[in-house]
């Protein structure tokens, strides 16, 4: 390590020092670029980074899966609002974060940002639990998607056998993601652009369907309508709480960054991946989301469906036809379950960067790529596991487990903030890095970092709040902070012992 910069070499053999030890440079300067010999193998080019970073996100097919949170708490109207709020406040975060990837292209992330851009006193503890709050998001999020592949393979069984009892369906989901991530590993580049354009004409498909045989509400029921079925006394609380579903619908754009170090070009391949992911999914999101709006029927029949899904019983009001909805919702399915082989891949890559520089337990198993395929298969296999204990959960109480959906996004945007206030605070005084090669501009720049970290506060905040205080019990709590500030301190206890 000279004066004025350095290069990381990926190590063989396990650190010994602490996480993110090796990335401080000199006192009152930001770090220079630091990058890793290569042994990850690149394989996306842009198409098909675009494609794995739509997969992740599946905006259209997740605020379907997610839509009782803004209909619970905001109706038709308070839905629509939040959706747009929640639209241009993750462009702001995906801004951002597409700035610093152009100048830190690493598979670390947020995690390996914040360390180049703290104080050289902080570098070391802020890394740390950016990286431990970074890797809890990917693991939860890789969870709720599980989960939700799961119990709507579940919620389509008992729609058509009604005796059908499901159970551990999420496994399955989950075990056929670790297949494809480490056997047929290869395919992924090719699958991410099939499945792309699958996202694009199933959303085309349900669209027009819905549209064309559905009932139909009018403009005052969709545009005028707010719902506080959550027992708010305020409305304004209401609609933030609502804000769940959306939030959760845009999560997992920043999983392109994650794969940095098997992306070409990753300076500007990356950040146009998350800015097309953003402004496509987001269009084809608020689209269906007005058509579940203007055709779902029975709003009320659609909340209290025993599938657990609204979207289901609305599909079924709509379409009229139970062989129809159920070809529609495996639709979904297909390309929900894909969203987990991407998830996972994100995931693993996250795990292994961070335990790469020593910040997990037993990183030298979960740091460590196989030597034939390059692959990161521990830290695949140890998200998996991850997984399949919070499926447990479940079995004891659904509540529990639903509070992982709040969890990702808890965890997620406190990794956001992070990097993002800290490179605020450099172009405040003047010690900002250079901007690499995907940049929109010194001022633009740092208004929307402004409004990310205002945007970044309102839904954390609010991440922790419960669906509904009518009757407040147990059951009916949100854990999510208890799980949270749970994992936070076994993070920090790690660090100090």
């Amino acid at each position: 390590m000279t004066a004025q910069g350095y290069e990381m070499e990926r190590p063989t053999e396990p650190k010994t020092a602490h996480p993110s030890e090796e990335l401080v440079g000199d006192p009152g300067q930001v770090a220079p670029q630091v990058q890793y010999s290569q042994q990850l193998q690149e394989k996306f080019g842009l198409t098909s980074m675009i494609g794995f970073s739509c997969t992740i996100m599946i905006t259209w097919e997740a605020i379907l899966f997610v839509c009782q949170y803004g209909l619970t708490d905001g109706g038709p109207l308070g839905s629509i609002i939040g959706y747009i709020f929640c639209w241009i406040g993750y462009t702001c975060v995906a801004l951002c974060l597409s700035e610093l990837n152009s100048i830190y292209p690493t598979a670390g992330g947020q995690y390996h940002w914040t360390c180049e851009l703290a104080p050289k006193s902080w570098r070391k503890p802020l890394s740390y639990m950016t990286g431990w709050l970074l890797v809890l998001g990917w693991q939860a999020d890789l969870a709720s998607a599980a989960y939700l592949g799961g119990t709507i393979i579940q919620g389509l069984a008992s729609l058509n056998y009604p005796e059908y009892e499901g159970t551990l369906i999420l496994y399955a989901v989950v075990l056929f993601a670790m297949f494809f991530n480490s056997v047929l590993a290869r395919l992924l580049p090719f699958a991410e652009g099939t499945i792309l354009a699958i996202h694009v004409l199933g959303w085309f498909a349900i669209l027009v369907s819905l549209i064309v045989v559905g009932p139909r509400h009018s403009n005052e029921e969709v545009w005028g309508t707010f719902y506080n079925l959550g027992g708010y006394e305020q409305s304004g609380v209401t609609f933030f709480v609502g804000l769940i579903g959306p939030v959760f619908a845009f999560m997992g754009a920043d999983g392109a960054t994650h794969m940095s170090e098997e992306a070409r070009n990753p300076r500007t391949t990356i950040p146009w991946a998350l800015i097309t992911s953003i402004t496509l999914n987001g269009s084809l999101g608020f689209g269906m989301l007005l058509a579940l709006l203007y055709c779902q029927g029975d709003v009320m029949q659609n909340l209290e469906s025993p599938t657990g899904f609204p979207f289901l019983e609305a599909f079924l009001q709509a379409l009229r036809s139970l062989p129809w909805a159920t070809a529609y919702t495996s639709i979904l399915l297909v390309l929900l379950i894909f969203a987990n082989v991407a998830v996972l891949a994100a995931t693993s890559r996250t795990t292994y960067a961070f335990a790469r520089d020593n910040g997990l337990p037993f990183s030298n198993y979960l740091g460590h790529l196989h030597e034939r395929s390059k692959l990161p298969i521990w830290a695949l296999a140890f998200s998996v596991t991850i997984t399949m204990l919070l499926g447990l959960i479940n079995i004891g109480s659904s509540t529990a487990f639903n509070a992982v959906i709040s969890l990702v996004v808890a965890a997620y945007y406190s990794s956001y903030f992070n990097a993002i206030v800290l490179l605020t605070w450099r172009k405040l005084n003047g010690t900002a890095p250079e901007p690499g090669p995907w940049t929109i501009g010194k001022t633009p720049s740092l208004i929307v970092n402004i409004m990310t970290l205002i945007y970044i506060v309102i839904v954390f905040i609010f991440s922790f709040f419960p669906l509904t205080v009518t009757d407040l019990t147990p059951s009916s709590f949100n854990w999510a902070v208890v799980l949270y500030f749970g994992v936070v301190g076994i993070g920090i206890a790690l660090y100090l012992i």
